[in-house]
């Protein structure tokens, strides 16, 4: 694990200044962490370049404020449950998580490894948050397990009206036959159709799931019985193995990354990933960047309700740590406003403000990728908020402490590999993931 340890020069007399008014933000919590010499330690799974260097301006400010010192490491998408796994273990654990969904904060809350997060959330303000942002955080014993660092609508339909224009296409596809047929219109000269991927891994579990609801499915019922083996997933595995020849040869391995790229490099006509396309765009093939838009990706039929995967990247605190105060105050810190807004605009679009006052602060809007894709941006935005994972299949459902389990088992994704690669009987498929599922819901 890579660390970084961020201390030095940088901070302006009026960074300073900044950041010890924004220190009241942190004046509901313990005064005792003032005494704290120990750096705290920062994992996250999000650190492109802008993003470290909008975490160096958070972590030089809170040193400023308090004369606490902080270390960053980075840890991966892929990777964070076995790395925390080991964490919990040994218990040296980071003081401050952030950046990783929602379900695995209630998975880690449910086996007492985080500290309730209720007092960091009072200090942040919570009449600054969106209405109901925390609900997915809301743990059955009545705490919040943690707090959304922000919104994401991580199965957005990307499109290049170049190619749609190329090929005939006059409207962004709704339905998976007009999918189907767009990406089939536009397949040729090299570029692919889609970047859906089929690899045994957490972004073909997720993704997938997204399928399932697009078909009406789902994958619990709401009193979280597993419900996996339902017409909707029958559906959906039929469809994605229908996709599997528009997308390039090697999306059998595909992740995050492999996905991003693909689109982003032009070699697929089609996407599916959230805002960081837009910045990815510019900066690495700005030829296509008046060409990208986005839409809620396609269902079954129109009959049914879009259903966007917002993992509700979230910041908790180990109940290990042995900094829990100065990590609150670190925590409800990170929600200051010129470095939280550092941190959105480091990659706009892909993380969505958590709190109604940052959307309205004009600092926020200024910001060329914002302007430049305004509606996107709005409707990831209005996607993000109405959005639901594993662990909040719906408003209907309860939430649920095991999907970290699941996600991180590959059940989901194994059974996809069965059935839409190796060609094995649905049935049987699913019937194992079925009881692979309750297994786990049982332990």
């Amino acid at each position: 694990m890579a660390h970084t340890r961020w201390t030095g020069p940088g901070m302006t007399r009026r960074t300073a200044l900044g950041g010890l008014a924004a220190a009241s933000a942190m004046a509901g919590l313990p005064r005792a962490a003032r005494a704290q010499t120990a750096p705290l330690r920062w994992w996250s799974p999000q650190s492109s370049p802008a993003q470290a260097a909008a975490y160096e301006f958070q972590i030089e400010a809170f040193k400023a404020a308090t004369g606490i010192d902080v270390v960053f490491e980075r840890t991966s998408d892929e990777g964070y449950a076995p790395q925390l796994a080991a964490a919990f273990s040994s218990g040296e654990v980071p003081d401050v998580v952030t950046h990783l969904p929602s379900f695995a904060a209630q998975t880690y809350y449910a086996n007492g490894l985080l500290e309730p997060f209720n007092d960091v959330i009072e200090a942040i303000g919570t009449e600054k948050y969106y209405e109901g942002a925390n609900n997915v955080f809301l743990a059955e014993d009545g705490n919040y397990c943690a707090t959304g660092i922000g919104n994401s609508a991580a199965n957005m339909l990307w499109v290049r009206r170049d190619l749609m224009a190329e090929a005939g296409i006059d409207k962004i596809p709704e339905t998976w036959d007009e999918l189907r047929n767009a990406v089939s219109a536009m397949q040729k000269g090299g570029i692919y159709g889609a970047p859906l991927p089929y690899g045994v891994n957490s972004m073909t579990s997720l993704i997938f799931i997204g399928f399932i609801h697009q078909a009406g499915g789902q994958v619990f019922t709401p009193d979280l019985q597993v419900n996996l083996d339902n017409e909707g997933t029958r559906n959906a595995l039929e469809f994605y193995k229908e996709m599997r020849e528009y997308c390039p040869p090697g999306a059998t391995n595909y992740s995050w990354g492999e996905s991003l790229t693909a689109f982003v490099s032009g070699a697929t006509a089609t996407g599916i990933y959230t805002g960081r396309v837009l910045i990815n765009v510019n900066d690495q093939n700005p030829p296509l960047a008046d060409h990208i838009t986005c839409a809620t990706y396609p269902r079954m039929s129109t009959d049914i309700a879009p259903w966007t995967f917002n993992d509700f990247a979230s910041v908790f605190i180990p109940a290990q740590s042995q900094n829990k105060e100065a990590a609150k105050q670190f925590a409800a810190f990170l929600f200051d406003p010129p470095g939280y807004i550092r941190q959105l605009h480091a990659a706009p679009g892909h993380v969505l403000p958590i709190l109604r006052t940052i959307s309205e602060n004009p600092e926020y809007q200024d910001n060329a990728i914002i302007q430049k894709y305004s509606s996107e941006v709005d409707l990831m935005a209005a996607s993000a908020a109405n959005g639901f994972n594993l662990g909040y299949e719906s408003p209907e459902h309860q939430s649920n402490s095991k999907a970290g389990e699941i996600i991180g088992s590959n059940i989901i994704s194994e059974m996809v590999g069965r059935v839409v690669l190796n060609g094995d009987n649905v049935d049987e498929a699913l019937s194992d993931a079925s009881q692979a599922i309750e297994a786990i819901m049982a332990s």
